[in-house]
Order: structure tokens, then C-alpha cells, then sequence
């Protein structure tokens, strides 16, 4: 059976489905964002087999919803005996049907999702305000944070509304050392010290009393600047800058990541919201706009990343309605990337050239290390790497072996 009959089979059942007066939007909804004919043709046989399964569980459209879609993928599908040939793959499906719901939503057949009305969401969602507005926390830092406190509050109320009167201090040790137990590093218990303390200054600029459930928490044994940050060698950086062949695909586009790594020590969220108009090529800056601190930096850019950047945009980069410099190569071509799209391609890079240790973090300590070895300070360390405080950059000076040197004692018995 060629592929034509299946296109029509399946364009066959969808008309005659609960589906059928939205599928022309659907498909205008996929060339939009610029998918293959083909990734369309294998959507559209995964909504016939999602219509099977609503007839079959007498699902009204109006009622479709995520948990429809997850219930069909986790309960249906690894029971499923459909006509075939009916689409089996998870992936194809999960984002089959995920396109649908945006579709019937901008059309008005189903509702927009409703927020959730369990008392620990609504309590997350004030949290996360004050994070956001009084102290100015990072999208990241304000995730984790939520995710452990999250954890804390289910743990003693589960659905129940929240009493933080009714928290002992044994709660709170109790919690913590059951998520020591299941990993016992100092990051660990730093993230669950720190959210806990922030939440429990929230619930003090609530007009709470937490001074009894924040006193029990115990900052972990953790010496401030310790640890050697591990930048790589000058072989690594050269085998890593080489890890870009042209038989690569979109070898151009990740070879210019790196450079904004190695270069500027961007980290993969700054590279991620790059723009077009954050270069002034005329000038040869780039202004950082989108970084932890929420300021803006206006950096030099080095001819090798201005060299790189041109490469990409000039013979790689896809047309994209994004203006942003780093597009995605996969439909929908004008969707932004994320910054776990930079760490993967960077990472890969790592692998191909059987560097195990590194990350992308690793880039900014190597250019701190590079800035030292040519005689800066680590005052233009920290103006180059963005740092709020010299503190955060005092780390680096483990790294500045020729100032070492001239403060060393002499060794114990030697004639020196």
C-alpha cells in the first residue's frame, strides 16, 4: 500500500470524525510554522488514530483537554488495538495532538486551560511574584526554588489548605533530612536550605512568625571559594573549537555558540536570547540584555565570534521571522530556542572530542583563566564575566599561578 492511499485513508476518517471541521485549520496551523509535508502527513494519521480512540471512549470534543491526550497516550496506547495501520509512536503522537489543543483553543472549541485551584499552586503562584518582584530572582533560581518548597508544603498538607501556623521546626528538619538522604552533596543541601529560607522570609513579609521554623535550618559545611574551577586546557580549547567539521550538520551554527562561550563567556541563556540588534557591528559590541543580574552589558566582541556570527547568518541560518541570532533548525522555525538547546550542542561538542568533564559553565572559567595567563585583573574579570560582586570573581586568583609564586612559603628543609 503506497503512501498516497494512506494519506487518503487517513484524510477519509478524519472527515468523517469529531475532528473534521478543524482539520484545514490544523494543517494551515503546521505550514505556518513551516513543517515538512511529510512531519504534516505523519500528524494528521496520528489524529486519526486519536479520533478512533474519542469515538471509542465517546469523548466530546469540547471536553478535550491534556489529560485526554495523556490518558490516550498512557492507558490507551500500550493496550491499543485500532484499525490499522494506526500510528503506535509516543513522540509523534504526544506533539500530534499538543498542536491540536493550540488549534481548537485559538478557534474557541475548547476552552483556554483553567489555573489550577489546589491551595499549594495558589500559594506557589504568590511565591513566585515575590520573588520575581521584590527580589528580583532569575526564571531558573525561582523553578528550583518552587519545585523544593513545593515539596516541603505537600509533604505536611498535601490538598489541605496551608496553616504555616500550624509547621513545626520538626517538620522542616524531617523534610530535610529525607532529601539529604536520597542525595547527599553540598549542592543539594544548599538548594534546599536556601528555598526553604526564602520562602520563610516571604511568609515574614507575609506577617507570619517563622522565626522558630527558620532557625532549625543549618547552613551546610561549605568553605567559600574552596573548590578550583575547572577550565580547560589550551589542547582542550583547540580540540574542542575542532569539533565543528563541515560534514557536521549546522556545523557553522554550533562553532558560533562556542565562540560565544570561549569569547565573551556568555552563558547558554544569554546565548539563547541573542538578538540581531544586540550587535552594533560598526562599532564591534554586543550588549548582553538578558542575563542574572537583569542589567544591561555592552561588551567588545572579539573578531573570532563576529567572524563565527557572520558565517552562521550569512550561509546557515534558516529564514525566520525570530530576531533572534540562534534560530531553530526544526519546525517551527519561528519558535525561539531554549537555553537547554545551547547546553546540548555544546555538550555534544564535549563528547565528539572525548572531553568527559566539561559544560558549558566550564567556558567562562576557561576565559577567566585566559584573561589571567594575558595579565588582567580580576576587576576586568568580573566586568567581562558580569559579576554583580568582586567576591564572585575572587575564585580565580587559585588559577593565577604566577602571582602564587611570589606569595609561596618556602618549602619546610629545602635550601631555598
Amino acid at each position: 500500500m503506497n503512501s498516497n492511499h494512506h494519506i487518503q485513508k487517513t484524510m477519509c476518517y478524519l472527515a468523517d470524525s469529531a475532528l473534521a471541521t478543524h482539520i484545514d485549520e490544523y494543517i494551515a496551523h503546521l505550514k505556518c510554522g513551516r513543517y515538512a509535508d511529510s512531519t504534516i502527513d505523519r500528524y494528521l494519521a496520528c489524529l486519526a488514530h486519536f479520533a478512533q480512540w474519542m469515538k471509542q471512549s465517546h469523548l466530546a470534543l469540547r471536553h478535550l483537554n491534556k489529560t485526554s491526550i495523556n490518558k490516550f497516550i498512557d492507558e490507551h496506547l500500550p493496550h491499543c488495538n485500532c484499525t490499522k495501520p494506526a500510528v503506535q509512536t509516543r513522540r509523534d503522537l504526544h506533539a500530534a495532538c499538543i498542536h491540536l489543543l493550540v488549534v481548537l483553543r485559538s478557534c474557541g472549541a475548547i476552552s483556554e486551560p483553567t489555573l489550577g485551584t489546589d491551595p499549594i499552586d495558589e500559594e506557589m503562584r504568590k511565591f513566585d511574584a515575590y520573588m520575581r518582584e521584590a527580589c528580583g530572582l532569575a526564571d531558573k533560581t525561582r523553578d528550583n526554588q518552587i519545585r523544593i518548597v513545593r515539596q516541603f508544603l505537600f509533604k505536611r498538607f498535601g490538598k489541605r489548605i496551608i496553616s504555616i501556623s500550624a509547621l513545626l521546626p520538626s517538620d522542616v528538619k524531617k523534610f530535610i533530612s529525607n532529601r539529604l538522604a536520597l542525595r547527599e552533596t553540598v549542592s543539594n543541601a544548599k538548594a534546599i536550605t536556601s528555598s526553604l529560607r526564602s520562602y520563610f522570609r516571604y511568609r515574614t513579609f507575609c506577617g507570619d512568625h517563622v522565626l522558630a521554623l527558620s532557625s532549625v535550618i543549618a547552613s551546610p559545611a561549605h568553605w567559600s571559594l574552596a573548590s578550583l574551577p575547572r577550565a580547560l586546557s589550551s589542547d582542550e580549547i583547540e580540540r574542542l573549537l575542532d569539533a565543528f567539521p563541515p560534514d557536521l550538520p549546522s556545523f557553522r551554527r554550533g562553532y558560533a555558540m562556542m565562540r560565544c562561550g570561549l569569547d565573551l563567556g556568555l552563558r547558554s541563556s544569554e546565548i539563547a536570547k541573542l538578538a540581531l540588534s544586540d550587535i552594533d557591528w560598526h562599532s564591534g559590541t554586543i550588549t548582553i540584555r538578558h542575563n542574572k543580574s537583569r542589567r544591561e552589558d555592552c561588551l567588545p566582541m572579539p573578531v573570532s565570534t563576529g567572524e563565527a556570527i557572520v558565517e552562521y547568518l550569512r550561509f546557515e541560518c534558516p529564514a525566520s521571522t525570530n530576531s533572534s541570532v540562534f534560530v531553530r533548525i526544526l519546525a517551527p522555525h519561528d519558535a525561539p530556542i531554549s537555553s537547554y538547546a545551547v547546553s546540548k550542542v555544546i555538550r555534544k561538542a564535549y563528547h565528539r572530542v572525548g572531553i568527559l568533564h566539561g559544560s558549558t559553565h566550564a567556558l567562562r572559567h576557561t576565559l577567566a583563566r585566559r584573561m589571567l595567563e594575558h595579565g588582567s585583573s580580576l576587576k576586568e574579570i568580573a566586568d567581562v564575566l558580569r559579576h554583580r560582586s568582586l567576591n564572585t570573581s575572587l575564585v580565580y586568583a587559585k588559577l593565577d599561578n604566577r602571582s602564587l609564586i611570589g606569595v609561596a612559603l618556602p618549602w619546610p628543609g629545602s635550601l631555598i
